[in-house]
Formats: C-alpha cells, structure tokens, sequence
C-alpha cells in the first residue's frame, strides 16, 4: 500500500480491563493524529473543511474545528470486560451499524454464592445463599436451559423507569413495582462450561458492599415477577400497545444510559486534546511544520496519553493476599464460553445461573474473544499495548488490517502467491535430483553384450505374453478351436507323407 494513500476502513483493538470503549477511542486518536499513517487522511479532510461555506462552518461549532482521525466503534464493551473492540476509520465508520447484529463469543467468570444489583462483582449485594452443594454437575445441568432461543431478562434495575418513574425510586418509597417487567427474545447458539474452580482455588471475591433493605426489597420482587413470568405469546399479548411502547423506551434509556456511565460522553471528541488546546503553549507537545505532534523516535518505547474520563471505571480485582468475605474456603466459580445474537446480556446469564442453583452468582470476569469475523489474537485485531511502541510498530499493523478490510482476497492472494513462490524452488530440487540420478547412471561401466541380450530377450517375450494375455481373455473356446486347427494340419500331413 502506497505510503500517501488516505487510509480508511474497520479493525478491532483488545480492549483492556476498566477502560470504556469511548476511551480508546481517544487514546488511538491521540496516536494516529499526529502520525504519518494517517496525514493523508488528515490532509484529505482539510482539504474538504476548506471547501466548506462559512454558514457550514459555523455549524461545525468550535468544538468540532480541529482535524482529527474520524473514527468510532462497532458495539460498546463494558468498563469490566476485555477483548474484541471493533474500531472505524474514515468512511469505515459507516460500516459499524453492521457489527451490531452479528453473533459474538463470550467467555465468562461466574462466581457463586452472591447476588448484586449489578449482576456483576462492581455492584453491591443484594441477598447471599449457600453454595456448599453446587458442583460441576449441578452447573453444567443447569446451563442446559440456556442454550437455543430462550427469552432473558435484561438487567433492569439499574435504570429502566415503568410508568414514568425509574425503579430505584420505587425502592425508595417502598412501593411495588406496577406490573410486569417484559423479556426479550435472545438465542444461543453455544454455551460451554470449559472451566471450573474449586473452592479456596481462586482469587475471585464478592462485593464487600450490600445495598440498603428498601433497594434489597424491589430487587427481590423484581425478580419473583421474572420467576412469575411465562414466556408464551399468550401472556405477552397482555400488554398494552402503549405498555409495549414504554418497555421499548426505557430499553432504550436504559442502554444510553448504561452508555453514558461507560463512556461518560457519547461523542467522538478527544477530551485529552481538548485540554491540551487550554493548556498554555509551554505545557503542549511540540508541534512540527504541519501542525502535527512530533512523532516518537523510531524504535521509543513511549507512553499512554493523560488518562482521561473513561479510564480506571471500574476498581481492579483483589490482590491474592486480599481476606476473602466468607469463611472457609468460599464458593466456587466456572469459566463459561457462549456464541450468542445480539442483545444478550452475559452479566444476566450468570445472574440467571445462580437463581436456578438457588446460590446466587455474578460476572466477576468478562472478554469479548469474536464479534463477526473478527478475532481476538487474529490478524485483524491489534494488541493495545502496540500503541506504546511507536508507530514503526503499529503502523504496519494497522495498514495491514485495513489492508485486510479494503481487499478481504489479500491474504488469499498472498497464501496462493507463497505457495508459487516454494514451487520453482521444489521444481528445481527435483530437476536436480533426476539430473543426479542420470548422472549416476552414466558413470557406471556398461556391458554392452549383456545388455543387447536383455534386449532381446525382452523382445522375444513380448508375443508370448501377448499370446498368454488373449488366451486368458477368449478362455476355453479359444483352446478347442485350436485343438481343431492342430488335428486338421496332422490330417494333411500325414496324406502328403502317404
């Protein structure tokens, strides 16, 4: 790929652990601005901004003048979880609406024993149970009611409003929760317990928090109403059109919500570089001739930009040394891995796990290893850490992807182009073999009179085998018309002898 050519398309990046998704959003921006990879583009848009009308411009706000790399993300990734981040650049951020129904693999740490109001370990308890009996067994059995087309209930306390009011409000005026709450359609494609720790065998450790009695109670009648719900047509056909109409709505507060507390923004605006403009001059990074940050030194080991408003989310796990909040050697956890559509909700599945053991349980881990073709450690998928190494570093990387994107036959092309690449060099061993062997056979000392007769005698034995191979075919018929033949010639033998 040309080195001027304006660079645009989709890749992923792993996400890491307490870092929202708009974050590294910002953090990639803040290392591909100033790079050489993508001045073309930045050139590209500049170009365009200048061809703008002033009324345009004025619509753009003052906010949004500086130049930067367009780009977004294909699917948000909580604050907890890891893994496959699909990244836009350029007009490849018209693609990501694309990733938002694609099937993605999950794996998951579930650990028993506990519920919390999050349905992970970042919340806070809501009620506890005994998980003295819950084996392997026992969960694997369990998940069996999880896999195909099920229906699941989103996790709703923490935002959703019924009838106008969020539910947490209801807990605080102790008041019943007015009707029920509606699940949704999910399907699973596959669920797999792949791991499972023994008790006093891992680091994971509930909340040390519990939630207040009031909030413990509408937590709990939530759930009995779930326990109380069918999921048959017949029963859903119970609500309202304009019931349905509020449960679509505070679906969607909610994950804008649930948004709005991963990212803290909804806009692709650097918060970093925005602050870096306030700054006064002596405090900015160099600037070269075009306007761009200095770029880091071939080969530097550099470092992460300011951490901004999306960084550090979500509290680290417990060191090992850490007392754990139970006695004894505490619950069990399993490592579980899932292919599932879009809308599920993991943290759900391992709230919903605990309640039919009847031990409680929460996400205490989550990555993200696929969404669509994209694969966690594949090649269309950079680590983070390689923004730390400078651009010679994840440069490349990043052409490559794009690269991948833009032209998906590449790498075939490339396979089939190594494997003709390897065939004259196998050509050539094997004419050189053959040639060796020519050779060898013309050093040794022919004899000349043996070998004319093995010539011969090969000759000779041809219409024999010929002969053999037609009375073979023709069988007995073939020998009783020659025992005719051979009679008639002694017949007139004997009367030209008389």
């Amino acid at each position: 790929m040309a080195a001027n050519k304006v660079l645009e398309g989709v890749f992923a990046i792993n996400k890491p652990f307490g870092m929202s998704s708009a974050q590294v959003i910002r953090d990639c921006q803040e290392y591909f601005n100033p790079s050489a990879v993508f001045a073309p583009l930045i050139e590209q848009e500049r170009a365009l901004r200048d061809k703008e009308s002033r009324y345009q411009k004025h619509r753009r706000g003052k906010a949004k003048q500086a130049i930067r790399v367009k780009m977004g993300h294909g699917g948000t990734l909580d604050p907890l979880a890891t893994g496959v981040l699909i990244l836009g650049v350029g007009r490849g951020t018209k693609s990501l609406q694309n990733f938002l129904a694609c099937t993605k693999t999950y794996e998951t740490v579930v650990l028993f024993g506990a519920s919390t109001d999050t349905y992970d370990r970042t919340g806070r308890i809501i009620k506890k149970g005994r998980y003295d009996e819950v084996t392997r067994e026992a969960a694997e059995k369990a998940l069996e009611g999880f896999r195909g087309k099920i229906r699941q209930m989103p996790p709703l306390y923490s935002a959703l409003k019924m009838e106008g009011k969020p539910l947490y409000e209801y807990a605080r005026e102790g008041k019943p929760i007015p009707r029920e709450i509606e699940t949704r359609d999910v399907e699973v494609a596959e669920l797999d317990l792949v791991e499972w720790y023994e008790p006093g065998t891992h680091n994971h450790r509930w909340p040390t928090e519990e939630a207040e009695p009031a909030e413990k109670n509408l937590v709990d009648s939530v759930w009995r109403v779930a326990k109380q719900q069918a999921a048959t047509a017949e029963e859903l056909s119970k609500l309202t059109p304009e019931q349905r109409e509020e449960e679509a709505r505070a679906l969607a507060e909610y994950n804008s919500k649930k948004r709005e507390a991963e990212e803290r923004v909804d806009s692709l605006v650097s918060d970093e570089q925005q602050q870096q403009e306030q700054q006064p001059p002596a405090k900015k990074r160099k600037k070269t001739k075009e306007g761009r940050a200095e770029p880091m030194m071939s080969g530097a080991l550099g470092n992460l930009p300011p951490k901004g408003r999306g960084s550090d989310l979500v509290p680290p796990p417990p060191a090992p040394d850490t007392p754990p909040p139970w006695e004894g050697n505490g619950p069990p956890a399993a490592k579980i891995r899932m292919t599932v559509t879009s809308g599920f909700y993991v943290r759900s599945l391992c709230h919903d796990l605990g309640e039919k053991l009847g031990c409680g349980a929460m996400m205490a881990e989550l990555s993200r290893t696929r969404q669509g073709q994209f694969v966690l450690g594949g090649d269309n998928c950079m680590e983070y850490d390689e923004l730390l190494k400078g651009e010679d570093v994840w440069g490349s990387k990043v052409r490559r992807m794009l690269e991948l994107w833009n032209n998906p036959d590449a790498k075939a092309s490339e396979t089939k182009n190594d494997q003709a690449a390897a065939a004259p060099t196998n050509t050539g061993e094997a004419r050189r073999a053959d040639q060796q062997s020519k050779d060898a056979q013309a050093d040794k000392p022919v004899d000349e009179g043996k070998a004319v007769q093995e010539e011969k005698a090969t000759r000779e034995s041809e219409p024999a085998k010929n002969e053999k191979a037609a009375e073979s075919a023709t069988g007995p018929e073939r020998t009783s018309v020659e025992q005719a033949k051979e009679e008639e010639e002694k017949a007139a033998a004997a009367a030209m002898a008389a």
